[in-house]
C-alpha cells in the first residue's frame, strides 16, 4: 500500500534519495568553453606554455656554484666593508677591546643593517681564525657568493624583451677589476658578467667594495669552461666580440654592438687566450692616440659598454 501511495502522490520535485540530481541533470552545464580554456586540449596547452613564457624568470643564483667564505680583518677594512654594503654574516669583536671610534662605527653599522650576528671572542680565538693576521680586534665574516649560470644572463635579458649585453672576463685575476666591470655593466644597462671557474678573480669582499653596491643587482655567473660558454652563446644567436690591441675593427665602427652581444675582455698583460680569441666573431681595438699600450679590464670594458649603449640608444 505504501508503494501505491508513493506512485499516486502528487508531490512535485525529486523523490527521496535523489538529492536533486535529476533536476540538475536537466539544467545542463552551460555553453561549451573555448578550446583555449578546456584542460587537456591542444590549444589549452599552447596557451599555457605561452603564458609561462611571458612570466619573468629571475636570475637563478647558485646554479653556477658557490664561492668560499672570507674574512675581512682589521678595523679600517671592516668599517669600509660595512659602509660599502659587502654581504656579511658575523662580526667578531675581541673581548675587552679598546672602544675607539672605528669600533663604535662598526658595531653601529652592523646593528643598522640587521641580519649580522655580533659575537664576542677572546683574542687567541681571533688569532686562530685569521691565521695570526693583525685583526686589531675586529673580524667580519663574508658568506660564500652564489654565482649564476651563464645561460641565466641571456634568459634574464629575453624576459625583459632586450638584447643580451654581457661581459665575459678571460684571465682577469684582480678582484678590483671584476668589481669595476660589474659597476660598468650596471651603469650601461648590461645583464651580467661571466667569469671562469679557475685562474680568475671571484666575488670577494674587494670586488664587492669596488662595485660600489652594484653587485647586489648585477649578477655574476661562473663558467666551468669559458670557451664552451661562449660557444653556447653563439648557438643562441649572440655575437662574441673580443677586445684585442690588434683587432680588425675599431670599437666605434662595429655595428654588432647594437644587437645581442657578449664582450670578452682579457687580462692587461696577456690579453685574450688563444682558444677564447678563436671563438670570437669579431675582434675590436680601442683607439688610443696617447700611445698607451693597454688599458686595465675595468676601463676597457667601460669604454665598449658605453659604445654599445650609445648604439642601442
Amino acid at each position: 500500500m505504501a508503494a501505491n501511495n508513493r506512485r499516486m502522490s502528487g508531490k512535485k520535485g525529486a523523490q527521496v534519495g535523489s538529492g536533486g540530481q535529476r533536476r540538475r541533470g536537466l539544467e545542463g552545464k552551460g555553453p561549451t568553453p573555448p578550446a583555449e580554456m578546456r584542460k587537456g586540449h591542444k590549444k589549452n596547452r599552447i596557451a599555457t606554455a605561452k603564458a609561462k613564457g611571458t612570466q619573468r624568470r629571475p636570475v637563478a643564483r647558485g646554479r653556477g656554484g658557490k664561492g668560499t667564505s672570507e674574512m675581512v680583518v682589521g678595523r679600517n677594512p671592516v668599517v669600509e666593508a660595512l659602509r660599502e654594503g659587502v654581504p656579511a654574516s658575523t662580526l667578531y669583536v675581541q673581548q675587552f677591546i679598546d672602544n675607539d671610534e672605528r669600533v663604535r662605527e662598526a658595531l653601529q653599522l652592523a646593528a643598522e643593517r640587521g641580519g649580522i650576528n655580533l659575537m664576542e671572542a677572546p683574542r687567541p680565538e681571533l688569532d686562530r681564525m685569521t691565521n695570526g693576521l693583525n685583526h686589531q680586534g675586529l673580524v667580519l665574516q663574508v658568506p660564500p657568493y652564489e654565482y649564476a649560470h651563464p645561460e641565466d644572463l641571456a634568459h634574464a635579458a629575453a624576459d625583459e624583451g632586450e638584447d643580451p649585453l654581457i661581459v665575459a672576463l678571460d684571465g682577469v685575476t684582480d678582484p678590483r677589476n671584476l668589481g669595476a666591470v660589474v659597476r660598468s655593466v650596471s651603469a650601461f644597462g648590461g645583464h651580467g658578467v661571466v667569469v671562469p671557474e679557475r685562474r680568475a678573480a671571484g666575488m670577494t669582499a674587494g670586488a664587492w667594495k669596488t662595485s660600489a653596491g652594484t653587485a647586489a643587482r648585477t649578477p655574476v655567473a661562473r663558467a666551468t669552461n669559458l670557451t664552451r660558454a661562449l660557444e653556447a652563446y653563439k648557438k643562441a644567436g649572440i655575437a662574441i666580440v673580443g677586445l684585442a690591441a690588434d683587432g680588425e675593427h675599431e670599437v666605434g665602427d662595429l655595428e654588432a654592438l647594437s644587437g645581442p652581444v657578449v664582450i670578452v675582455v682579457g687580462s692587461e698583460g696577456k690579453g685574450l687566450s688563444r682558444l677564447v680569441g678563436e671563438t670570437c666573431d669579431f675582434r675590436v681595438r680601442i683607439p688610443m692616440p696617447g700611445g698607451a699600450e693597454s688599458l686595465n679590464a675595468g676601463v676597457a670594458a667601460g669604454i665598449v659598454l658605453y659604445e654599445a649603449a650609445r648604439q642601442r640608444g
